[in-house]
């Protein structure tokens, strides 16, 4: 499954050279989002997805949503959360795995 996106290779290895050599530490949060971001534009050229607005209680997050659809992923902190917790970040198995649910989830939509 490795070779299907083969697009965003780019941003997804740079974004896995950072976390190889743990450039930010599981405190810096906003750095840790920004790597997000750069993971949300992957999603928003590979899958069609488009940035949103989620707003709720605790104020707006941007969020990466499926037009026409509520399927909507968090990328922000699909990396941070993870390295918070102390865990190893493979962003192409990350990307992978998120890209597979969304066709899946795409196909029952249709």
């Amino acid at each position: 499954s490795h070779t299907k996106y083969t697009k965003p290779a780019g941003k997804l290895g740079l974004l896995r050279a950072l976390l190889t050599q743990n450039v930010f530490k599981p405190t810096q949060t906003y750095e840790l989002q920004c790597m997000g971001i750069v993971l949300g534009d992957a999603f928003v050229q590979e899958l069609g997805m488009e940035w949103v607005t989620d707003e709720d209680e605790h104020g707006t997050d941007p969020t990466v949503r499926l037009p026409g659809t509520s399927i909507i992923i968090y990328p922000l902190t699909m990396i941070s959360k993870r390295v918070e917790r102390g865990e190893t970040v493979d962003v192409f198995d990350l990307f992978n795995g998120v890209a597979d649910q969304i066709e899946q989830l795409k196909r029952k939509t249709k």
